[in-house]
């Protein structure tokens, strides 16, 4: 810049910053020049070298240029930072150089008659990127500013002091298992306080330190995605990440921080059940109680939660028709339960064709095959020594009242349902508190009875028969028999009453005076016809009569009314 001698009259302020990034490519060694002055006229002209000629003719203010410093200065010296000159200076040392405003003292120093500006501390853009000062230039003799007081700027250069940092960390995250390549994972962002408008000191660039060739990251988003095809959960489920961010767009002298993602691979259903084995066998006695469980059966799967959860089911009729299978939830096990008795004598084995499938399936892996298994269970039923049976599940016999003692009433037939065939020997229950009527023949079965049976006393006796098996005593089966009393005519019938007969002697003949009824305690067939009459041995009275079942006055007319008092003997016939 060449500075017009004219203008030399004028105060000027000169800058001299020297910065070790770049600066002399925009400013040449030489600052743009601002007038601070409405009042100043500029004069260009063109030298031989292209370059234009500004000639200031300020009329009053200074003309400087902006000051950079750079941050964290560690050398042992002051770091320089510009110069403040009047063109009023002489260089007589009559002109004394001002700072002041923010640092002016303490951080930045002047010196008052060079007005050399220097840095006594390191500074830290991160902290505070500007000061704003004020300098004046003073004439010693008279003690008066030669110019006013102007404002400039120290900017505080930025240098890569600063390394990237997860604010957060370590983070822990999840993907699918089998998820394809490129699907994102997670994504991390690091921050870096170096100043993003000036070079690449906070530029960052992130890469994978650790979780290769599982995981990939997107240099500039920070998005980690898959890496491998088919990562499956079985074979390893947790995958820890270290990412790295570094500044200077990865290059090398960069800063860099680093973080950690621990990322867990989540199941999906990709395995089928599987049974450990193709065939198993079980023994059920066949005394198994008809819905309890006989057995049971597990097939593995390596899945977990839902898409570990199993069905089974028997697939053979026979099978089904016999036995039942549900999935026990807290076991995962298969639960063959009996639906209907067993026999050994009938049906010694039985097999049953059994499939366990999942119960969730995800329809973008049907492509691994069927998710299903199935296995062969061979039931044996075992022979029980088993109580008697009975042929009928109770009986009813008759028998006719006042029969002789030891009359035959009936027989009751039971038999050992074992191959054995053991003999069966009977018995009657009896109770302390009840009379003895019946009594069985042990082998034959053959109920008798034990004394005269009463049917209007008891005309139903209910008696309980017990079998048991000669070579076992203690298997014992129980059957009821009721026993019912038959009718005969062994009672004779009773006048119901005793009362007096009262008649007026004015009554007429053949008017009825009394009905007399009778009763029967044998049954109605033996005891439904009854025949009145006066009993013989005894005069008749020829006053009275009995008339079917009336008794009727015959009395001669115009006699006194008196009391007589008859006796009637009833007598019943049998109905021929």
């Amino acid at each position: 810049m060449k500075v017009n001698p004219r203008s030399c009259l004028c105060p000027v302020l000169l800058c001299l910053c020297f910065l070790e990034r770049g600066y002399e490519a925009s400013h040449h060694g030489q600052a743009k020049i601002i007038s601070r002055s409405h009042n100043a006229t500029h004069n260009h002209n063109q030298t031989k070298d292209g370059e234009t000629e500004i000639h200031h003719r300020p009329k009053r203010g200074w003309i400087w240029n902006q000051f950079f410093v750079l941050e964290e200065h560690i050398g042992p010296d002051a770091q320089y930072v510009g110069k403040l000159h009047s063109n009023s200076d002489k260089g007589d040392g009559s002109v004394r150089y001002i700072l002041s405003g923010e640092g002016a003292g303490s951080i930045f120093i002047i010196n008052e008659v060079t007005g050399d500006i220097h840095a006594t501390k390191s500074l830290d853009r991160e902290k505070k990127s500007h000061y704003v000062l004020h300098a004046q230039a003073i004439n010693l003799n008279t003690n008066k500013p030669l110019e006013p007081e102007s404002e400039f700027i120290i900017k505080v250069q930025d240098i890569n002091d600063n390394a990237p940092k997860f604010p957060e960390g370590p983070f822990v995250t999840s993907v699918p298992e089998m998820s394809e390549v490129g699907t994102s994972v997670f994504q991390v962002t690091a921050t870096d306080a170096d100043d993003p408008t000036y070079g690449n000191s906070a530029r960052v660039v992130y890469s994978i330190l650790h979780g290769q060739p599982y995981f990939s990251v997107d240099p500039k988003s920070g998005i980690i995605r898959t890496a491998l095809a088919d990562m499956d959960r079985e074979a390893r489920e947790h995958y820890s990440v270290v990412i790295q961010a570094k500044d200077m767009a990865g290059q090398v002298g960069g800063l860099s921080g680093s973080t950690t993602v621990n990322i867990t691979l989540t199941d999906v259903n990709d395995n089928p059940p599987k049974f450990p084995q193709k065939n198993y066998q079980v023994f059920v006695p066949e005394s198994a109680q008809v819905g309890k469980p006989v057995g049971k059966m597990k097939a593995s799967d390596e899945d977990i939660g839902i898409n570990a959860e199993i069905k089974y089911s028997i697939l053979n009729p026979e099978g089904a028709g016999m036995f039942s299978i549900s999935t026990d939830k807290d076991t995962r096990e298969g639960v063959i339960t009996l639906r209907k008795p067993l026999n050994y004598e009938k049906k010694k084995h039985y097999s049953l064709h059994i499939a366990a499938e999942n119960t969730h399936l995800d329809p973008h892996l049907t492509y691994l095959g069927s998710f299903k298994d199935d296995a062969t269970l061979k039931i044996t039923v075992g022979d029980v020594d088993e109580p008697p049976i009975f042929s009928m599940d109770y009986y009813i016999m008759e028998v006719y009242e006042n029969t002789r003692v030891g009359t035959e009433v009936g027989a009751v037939t039971a038999r050992d349902p074992d191959s054995k065939n053991s003999p069966v020997r009977y018995f009657i229950e009896q109770r302390e508190d009840k009379a003895v009527y019946f009594d069985i023949e042990s082998i034959s079965g053959v109920i008798r009875t034990t004394q005269l049976l009463d049917r209007e006393d008891t005309p139903w006796h209910n008696i309980t028969v017990m079998a048991t098996e000669e070579d076992n005593p203690s298997l014992q089966s129980h059957v009821p028999v009721t026993v019912q009393v038959l009718d005969v005519n062994d009672n004779p019938p009773m006048i119901n009453t005793e009362d007096e007969i009262i008649i007026c002697e004015s009554t007429r003949a053949g008017q009825v005076i009394q009905t007399i009824t009778a009763v029967d305690k044998d049954d109605f067939a033996n005891g439904k016809g009854f025949s009145f009459s006066f009993p013989g041995g005894i005069p008749a009275n020829p006053n009275f009569t009995i008339k079917d079942n009336e008794v009727y006055l015959i009395y001669p007319s115009g006699t006194q009314c008196k009391s007589h008092t008859l006796c009637l003997l009833l007598t019943r016939f049998l109905a021929l």
